[in-house]
């Protein structure tokens, strides 16, 4: 018996989150998940971004995505790098910019990690599964505070089925599932 116990204290700790969205509007409207820039989601996150306001649900989609003690997420996408610079410019009183399509047509998608004030579960490997398969990020860097940056191609995001991100720690794993509707409101 104590064998069993001391084995289940040394197993790395494991907890599932779902992901939700922040209540309120999607204006401007936008159920095609995330893409790479075109003409219709650049146009759409320059119209998010003149929203203005404190934090507009169409820039901070994912602010506390998957809330949980252990991780911060936050995404970084084409959309959203368009959409948060207008949004800067307006909270600043500023002209509205043309963001450079150019830029937002090179990104990918990167998942930012931060760990949480008094975590001391520092990341080490991110991953997403989806339908039994696993899907590595293209590039990842670890930094010192315990977080990392981890940059995916647009179909590891694609709102074709749900998604479970799993977040390794040195102290242990986190996932959060994310269904399919969820992943259609992503930008």
């Amino acid at each position: 018996m104590w064998i069993a116990i001391a084995l289940l204290q040394s197993a790395p700790a494991r907890a599932q989150f779902t992901a939700r969205l922040p209540p309120g509007p999607n204006t401007p409207t936008w159920d095609k998940g995330i893409q790479s820039i075109n003409r219709d989601n650049y146009w759409n996150a320059v119209e998010c971004g003149k929203q203005g306001g404190a934090q507009p649900n169409c820039v901070f989609y994912d602010a506390d995505l998957c809330k949980n003690d252990e991780f911060t997420l936050a995404l970084l996408t084409p959309y959203k790098a368009v959409a948060y610079e207008v949004w800067e410019a307006v909270r600043k009183r500023q002209p509205v910019p043309t963001p450079h399509y150019g830029n937002a047509s090179r990104m990918r998608i990167t998942l930012g990690v931060t760990p949480v004030k008094g975590s001391k579960n520092a990341i080490t490997a991110v991953a997403i599964k989806r339908g039994g398969r696993v899907v590595e990020p293209v590039t990842r860097s670890l930094d010192g505070s315990g977080g990392g940056q981890f940059i995916f191609d647009f179909a590891a995001f694609a709102p074709t089925s749900g998604i479970t991100i799993e977040l390794v720690g040195r102290a242990g794993t986190r996932t959060c599932t994310i269904g399919q509707a969820v992943l259609t409101m992503f930008r």
